[in-house]
């Protein structure tokens, strides 16, 4: 089995009043799979973030009709969902 995906038991210390709620809401023995599932979903949550900060302002030096602010970016969203026609760069249409 990868080492990676064998279970562990880790000791961690949290406050009474957040292991009641989480008993409360899944119960005694499925505490793990809910914390770790959070966790999971977390990790997932900060990963996105990390990467979306990485690419923020990777299109700054272009040129794209329609997105040239804010309100016209969600113009150009809203014609593509719809199925209308949406400005094309030169170099996008050949």
């Amino acid at each position: 089995m990868d080492d990676t995906r064998k279970q562990r038991r880790i000791h961690i210390v949290m406050p009474g009043d957040l292991v009641a709620a989480i008993d409360a809401l899944v119960g005694q023995r499925r505490r793990s799979q809910f914390i770790a599932e959070t966790i999971s979903a977390e990790l997932r949550r900060r990963r996105l973030d990390a990467a979306l900060a990485e690419m923020d302002g990777a299109l700054a030096d272009f040129d794209i009709p329609g997105w040239e602010t804010p309100e016209a970016a969600a113009a150009w969203v809203r014609a593509l969902r719809d199925g209308d026609e949406v400005p094309r760069t030169a170099e996008s249409a050949a």
